[in-house]
């Protein structure tokens, strides 16, 4: 496999609904599926370079529950959840029970891992280790936790991560709170895990950083990790 960066469209969404982001991803996570079919079946043609995407976005408040999860990990009550204003969606991410919503840097990268690794703990470990980084460079010092995947400061959980993988195809990504609104995580047992609190950026340093600056500090270790070129 050629060592020569990969390219990567950058997709910066903004704020998006969490519906709309899932219909996007899937289409983007279609189209590259589709890629793949026609390059193996032209084997003997010159194939294009892989077109990969990367996606950054913001929701508005919503609690997702991935795959695995369990709906009595949802702790507020439907009135609850509308006098709050979060909305919830049953989703198709590995893990548990998660909140998306402001102030909470999202990134989802639609990778064919058969052009990086194919090595799905690997790439969860380099998740974390982007986030890790990106951590450090704000004075923090991120860790992992043997058996349960994100990234905590002090026991508290500062970032999640769930995944989805289509035919060596990733989908969905992180979540990490930079300046979120740490009370509604109160609506759910984050990620299941009832004995671990959860923290921001904002929390840990005393500082609002702007979101589009963490952004550029996380995109700049996600890049050297993964070897990417991003395309505009």
């Amino acid at each position: 496999m050629s060592d020569s960066p990969k390219q990567v469209r950058l997709l910066q969404w903004g704020e998006i609904n969490y519906e709309e982001a899932l219909s996007k991803q899937e289409n983007l996570l279609e189209k590259l599926i589709q890629w793949k079919r026609k390059k193996e079946s032209e084997k003997y043609i010159k194939p294009e370079p892989t077109q990969h995407y990367l996606i950054t976005c913001t929701h508005p408040p919503v609690v997702t529950l991935g795959r695995n999860g369990k709906k009595e990990h949802l702790l507020y009550s439907t009135q609850e959840m509308v006098e709050k204003g979060i909305s919830f969606h049953k989703t198709t991410r590995g893990g548990d029970i998660t909140y998306h919503g402001p102030g909470q840097l999202v990134v989802y990268p639609i990778l064919d891992l058969e052009q990086f690794f194919k090595d799905i703990h690997r790439y969860l470990r380099t998740l974390e280790e982007a986030i890790i980084l990106t951590l450090a460079d704000y004075s923090l010092r991120g860790s992992r936790i043997p058996k349960l995947t994100g990234v905590w400061i002090n026991d508290k959980k500062v970032a999640a991560i769930g995944i989805r993988m289509s035919r060596w195809v990733s989908m969905h990504g992180l979540a990490l709170n930079v300046c979120t609104h740490l009370s509604h995580f109160e609506s759910i047992v984050p990620c299941g895990i009832a004995d671990k609190d959860v923290t921001s950026i904002e929390k840990e340093t005393g500082i609002k950083y702007k979101l589009k600056e963490v952004e550029h500090t996380l995109l700049k270790h996600l890049k050297n990790l993964l070897n990417l070129n991003f395309l505009g």
